[in-house]
């Protein structure tokens, strides 16, 4: 199968958009990280992982949110006329399943803390209320469910990268262009 050597020029994501997306990219990989040391290395800095990884978790819980209503405000670049259909499905349904990863995770993550009874305490002494009462059972299905979602996250930013190379070197169809502002 030979791809079309496109070289046009789509139109990109406004800038807000633009912004949004790397610096959740950023801070999501830097999460995923700190998540993966966490679960596999408690060392003494721990406790300082633990506060970096609440906070930046609840952090991005606020950005999605404005980064949704930014996308329903804001016109979204069509995909190239050009892509077949079982892509441009692939590529809806991906972007759908970031969001709802990028929604749940948090979420979970703050329903797990609560369960447990943990404070929920970011940076600076800012205390987040709990979304539930202490309760161990549901505690450690939700522990396991974050960290399910957590691998699934990293599998579907694995394959949303995939997809941007395919478009940026492959494909040459303006797609990855547009969210880096060309």
């Amino acid at each position: 199968m030979s791809f079309p050597q496109n070289t046009g020029h789509a139109t990109p994501f406004p800038r807000l958009s633009i912004l949004l997306h790397w610096v959740m990219a950023v801070l999501i990989i830097v999460m995923l990280f700190v998540g993966l040391v966490m679960a596999h290395d408690s060392t003494i800095h721990y406790a300082g992982l633990f506060t970096l990884h609440r906070t930046v978790g609840f952090l991005l819980l606020l950005l999605v949110v404005i980064r949704l209503v930014n996308r329903f405000a804001n016109h979204t670049p069509a995909l190239p006329m050009d892509m077949p259909g079982p892509m441009k499905l692939a590529a809806h349904f991906s972007h759908i399943l970031l969001y709802g990863f990028m929604i749940a995770l948090p979420l979970v993550g703050w329903a797990m803390l609560s369960a447990g009874g943990y404070p929920i305490t970011l940076w600076g002494g800012c205390h987040i209320p709990p979304l539930m009462g202490f309760h161990p059972h549901l505690w450690g299905v939700l522990r396991c469910l974050h960290s399910l979602l957590a691998y699934g996250l990293i599998l579907l930013i694995l394959a949303h990268i995939g997809a941007a190379l395919l478009h940026g070197i492959i494909r040459r169809d303006g797609v990855m262009g547009s969210m880096l502002g060309r």
